[in-house]
């Protein structure tokens, strides 16, 4: 894309997508890429043999992103700051990196235009790629359709969401992460976040091939507007966009728990489960809303019954099969979803063959949301152990507990006088083992997720 950018710092017309080809990217792209050969863990470079190699490599960096620069003139400051964070480093004897004077200094929620682009360098780890920060490398570019602004000034107001497309990465987005998130950076101390950004392509792409796929196997027949969201990678990438702007506003909204995720505390992972699963269905439940408002714009309405068949599919066909079966909290949300449905019979796999009657499946949808929403109020009153025990009885009330599980044996067979972590203890990897569908399904869709790492929208088309 061609952008026009005014800023105060200068005016350029630039293609993002040449940036890619430049010798300066390639150049940083190279030597971020030896540089992680170099780095341990925590993102130092530990054997002082190597502190002269990777001096010369940090070096070919920051005069990469020097070079670059003048393209990025709305990311002035946070690159000027990148910069002195990588020189910092050097002269601190490169032990474990701190970025956090450039972290505080990239904002790109503050301009979510339509094809804008940055040049992202930090040392992070990358969610579902690697869990060492390294010093990763990403071009991207913004996606802001226009209604997706309108939602976002009216009802569904989020201004720490940033939709992106990948240009081109390092290999820590060489898999299947999808998100860039601040906290994944080494810094000294942890700061107030800001943003978070997920790449809309890899989200989209990867859903267009999983589904077209599944429904294959499944001989699924599916709405003419489905086949279009599986045939149009920028459609798609948008029905994403509306998606993730609702499920991320509302992790801190309704009758909660003080923490919903409770950040760094150990706890059973089907509360993880419920915990997105709402976050999923509330924008379902919103989708539906929006479908039916005639005073929203042909655009969103159009989306937002998209929305509606991307919940389903990711997740009963994507989510419930990916990854491996220790504590799989997104595989059992998808597992649960498909249970409700056909346990409340809007789905069907009869003769080998999945319909879905799709008239019906609003209200049975809404109806687990509101079972969650009902849990989590209820909690506000009870003791968390009680919460975790309800949680686990709405759970195993639609999905069959794995046979050797404890917890399965009710309140009486667990340790309740125990430590909370004792308790969490007994709660088995895999829970809630795959059905016998979902069985069959995963040895037939096993190679198709798994070719979907590094998928972007461009490598999909």
């Amino acid at each position: 894309m061609t952008l026009t950018i005014d800023s105060s710092n200068a005016s350029s017309t630039f293609n993002y997508a040449d940036v890619a080809n430049s010798p300066e990217w390639l150049a940083l792209k190279a030597a971020a890429t030896d540089l992680q050969q170099l780095q341990i863990k925590d993102g130092s470079v530990l054997e002082a043999g190597d502190h002269c190699a990777a001096t010369a490599l940090i070096a070919t960096i920051t005069a990469s992103m020097d070079a670059l620069a003048p393209h990025f003139p709305h990311d002035a400051r946070y690159l000027e700051l990148a910069v002195a964070d990588f020189n910092k480093w050097v002269t601190a004897g490169l032990g474990v990196p701190d970025f956090l004077d450039s972290l505080l200094a990239f904002n790109p929620q503050e301009n979510r235009i339509d094809g804008l682009g940055h040049l992202v360098v930090f040392p992070m780890y990358t969610q579902n790629g690697s869990t060492s920060r390294f010093v990763e490398a990403v071009l991207v570019e913004t996606l802001w359709p226009e209604f997706i602004g309108e939602l976002e000034a009216g009802s569904y107001s989020n201004k720490l969401f940033v939709p992106l497309r990948f240009i081109d990465f390092t290999p820590g987005y060489d898999s299947n992460s999808a998100v860039l998130f601040p906290e994944s950076v080494s810094v000294r101390e942890t700061p107030t976040f800001t943003w978070g950004a997920i790449f809309q392509d890899r989200e989209a792409a990867r859903f267009r091939r999983v589904v077209r796929a599944a429904a294959e196997v499944t001989r699924l027949e599916l709405p003419a507007d489905a086949v279009e969201l599986l045939e149009n990678q920028s459609l798609t990438q948008e029905t994403f966009i509306m998606w993730d702007l609702i499920h991320d506003r509302t992790h801190m909204r309704g009758d909660l728990p003080f923490d919903p995720f409770m950040i760094k505390q150990r706890m059973p992972y089907f509360l993880y489960s419920l915990e997105e699963l709402r976050c999923d269905l509330t924008a379902y439940r919103e989708s539906v809303a929006v479908e039916a408002d005639t005073s929203a714009s042909p655009e969103a309405r159009k989306h937002a019954k998209l929305v509606q068949y991307a919940v389903i599919f990711d997740r009963i066909f994507r989510f419930a099969i990916t990854g491996t079966r220790v504590r799989n909290y997104d595989g059992l949300g998808g597992q649960l979803l498909f249970a409700w449905l056909h346990q409340h019979h809007v789905l069907h796999w009869t003769d080998t063959k999945l319909t879905i009657d799709w008239a019906e499946v609003p209200a049975v949808v809404i109806a687990l949301g509101q079972e969650i929403e009902e849990l989590y109020w209820r909690s506000i009153d009870r003791p968390k152990l009680a919460h975790w025990l309800a949680a686990y009885e709405l759970v195993s009330a639609t999905l069959t507990p794995n046979p050797a599980s404890t917890w399965a044996k009710g309140p009486a067979a667990l340790p309740l006088t125990a430590p909370l972590r004792e308790i969490t203890d007994q709660v088995m990897d895999d829970e809630f083992p795959l059905s016998m569908f979902y069985e069959a399904l995963d040895k037939k869709m096993r190679a198709v997720i798994d070719s979907t790492a590094g998928i972007t929208g461009t490598s999909a088309a």
